[in-house]
């Protein structure tokens, strides 16, 4: 099987795992989802002059993209871990964090960048909020793709 095809698998049961755990923590919590993915999508079509239709379609449709670009982070972190690693296995501890800090940073880093949310001015239950179901992903990530290099 190709790099590229074990990248994204382990990407895709990565962001399974995220999902899971973040869904875990709203029904634990009782809190409710983020709306940053949705802000994300209003300012990459205000930038781009998309129009996403009127009211409820756009709204429907901002939540839908904010999804799919979350597993688009999660397919390209994986790629990026499994290009770089191809030739060279780290040891699980580097493998998970690396996977775990690419996801959490292509998450972050965009949405810093548009002006959605800043980490730094985050309180400790943000982070954790945001760490835990990072980690999921970067387990997960990391013994799928470790698996299927088997």
């Amino acid at each position: 099987m190709h790099t590229l095809v074990k990248g994204l698998i382990a990407g895709a049961a990565g962001t399974s795992a995220l999902n899971l755990a973040t869904y875990l923590d709203m029904a634990i919590r009782g809190r409710g989802s983020s709306s940053t993915p949705q802000q994300a999508v209003e300012k990459l079509t205000d930038l781009a002059d998309v129009d996403l239709g009127e009211a409820e379609r756009a709204e429907n449709r901002k939540q839908a993209l904010g999804s799919l670009m979350g597993y688009g982070t999660g397919a390209g972190a994986a790629l990026c871990y499994a290009l770089l690693s191809a030739r060279r296995r780290p040891p699980w501890p580097a493998g998970v964090l690396a996977l775990t800090v690419l996801a959490m940073f292509g998450s972050n880093a965009p949405l810093t960048a548009l002006g959605v949310t800043d980490p730094r001015e985050w309180p400790p239950s943000s982070w954790v909020s945001d760490a835990v179901p990072h980690l999921a992903y970067g387990i997960t990530a990391y013994a799928t793709y470790e698996m299927l290099r088997a």
